[in-house]
């Protein structure tokens, strides 16, 4: 039996206006969800340029930790003194 891709049904996934994070620098094409982001103001990791908030129509994804900006980053050491 021959199975033939393009006969495949695709549900549509439903989009909403999303808030995210696009790079200023020229040609790059960097760019995140705000909710996806740890920093308040981030840089983009492609150019280290700075970024700024835009809206866009993407796929609905819901991110199960609500608040990455409150997160500590790293561990602090203590010495062995």
């Amino acid at each position: 039996m021959y199975f033939n891709a393009r006969n495949k049904y695709f549900e549509t996934l439903p989009v909403e206006n999303t808030p995210i994070w696009l790079c200023t620098k020229e040609g790059c094409k960097g760019w995140m969800r705000d909710n996806f982001t740890f920093d308040y103001q981030p840089v983009c990791c492609l150019c280290s340029s700075p970024m700024a908030s835009q809206m866009k129509m993407l796929p609905l994804l819901v991110n199960s930790n609500d608040d990455l900006k409150s997160i500590k980053k790293g561990i602090q050491i203590k010495s062995a003194r």
